[in-house]
């Protein structure tokens, strides 16, 4: 069918939902040629390309519909040979969703209500309806139809969007973790040393260096509340709160390492308790979190290897220091 649409005016001259420049039609009869002059009422009021395909009984419509794609169905509703509202039940039932209108000789407010339970966009008693609005009826129906179709492709792409975000929070987390392995393993092999149980394979230090279960839960948890908030409230707004954990983490000896390390296992936990939720925000506040962190915890070490290293200096008194004992001996 073509993509090229044609907008009919309306009755007070304004332009409404435009129709496709050609319409393909299924109608269901009982009877044969019984849609002609559904064709010829369509036809005389808009200069619009209409195949209009009459189909005998409810099993042959149901078969043509799952062979060709119709615009819209009409359904001529006989209450001696067709039900129009079963055959709309069996229709939506096997999974076609085109636009369905039931034409019947019954009063509109004995089968409206039906109408709509059973899944069509509208009920139209032929006595009471004009080949105009049997047209606005049509015009409805296709657009709700597209729109319901926008809306399910919408919410594929993005399922689909979701599903591709949390792949790559995963190979994220997972190519740090193998860095962190990597970088561990090169540090063994310059330094010579073996993995130690409970510290991780780390080099020796002037501070401890904790594995994973011998952390504290109250500074895990401090960590994860931090994340947390971090994610939400962004870059700067918690710039005392990152101080006092890095000094935390310097004061339980955390090295670098090990300060990625638990930010990846709880990290992780946050990423799996989003759901279907989308995870790019929560990854890119959680980078940051971590570059914030080491800055911290580098300015943290710092001034604790220049504490150790560098010890407080014992003041002389006046004439006891080294630089008075020359003029004293010349004095003598």
């Amino acid at each position: 069918m073509s993509s090229a649409t044609l907008t009919p005016p309306s009755e007070d001259g304004v332009e409404t939902t435009p129709l496709p420049a050609r319409l393909k039609l299924l109608c269901v009869t009982t009877l044969h040629n019984a849609a002609g002059w559904i064709n010829q009422a369509l036809a005389s009021e808009i200069s619009v390309r209409i195949k209009l395909e009459e189909s005998v009984g409810a099993t042959s419509a149901l078969s043509r519909l799952r062979e060709e794609a119709f615009d819209a169905v009409i359904v001529l509703d006989d209450p001696e040979t067709l039900d129009g509202v079963g055959f709309i039940e069996a229709m939506r039932g096997g999974g076609h969703d085109e636009a369905a209108i039931v034409l019947g000789s019954r009063e509109p407010t004995a089968c409206t209500a039906e109408a709509y339970a059973s899944g069509a966009d509208a009920y139209c008693c032929i006595r009471q309806t004009t080949p105009r609005v049997l047209l606005c009826e049509l015009r409805s129906a296709i657009r709700r139809c597209e729109l319901e179709r926008q809306n399910r492709r919408l919410h594929q792409a993005e399922r689909q969007r979701l599903s591709i975000e949390h792949q790559e929070a995963e190979r994220l987390l997972a190519e740090q973790r193998g860095l962190l392995v990597e970088l561990n393993s090169l540090r063994n092999q310059q330094d010579g040393l073996q993995e130690r149980p409970g510290y991780g394979g780390e080099p020796s230090s002037p501070f401890p260096r904790p594995a994973a279960s011998d952390l504290p839960e109250a500074l895990v948890a401090n960590y994860r509340d931090v994340l947390r908030a971090y994610v939400i409230m962004g870059v700067g707004n918690l710039t005392v709160e990152m101080a006092k954990l890095a000094e935390l983490l310097a004061a339980a000896g955390v090295s670098a390492h090990r300060a990625v390390q638990l930010h990846l296992d709880v990290l992780e936990k946050l990423v799996r308790g989003l759901g279907s939720r989308s995870t790019r925000h929560v990854m890119n506040r959680a980078d940051l979190l971590v570059l914030e962190l080491m800055i911290h915890l580098a300015d943290g070490y710092r001034r604790r290897y220049q504490d150790v290293e560098s010890p407080p200096e014992q003041l002389l008194l006046p004439g006891f220091g080294c630089e008075d004992r020359p003029a004293q001996q010349d004095a003598a």
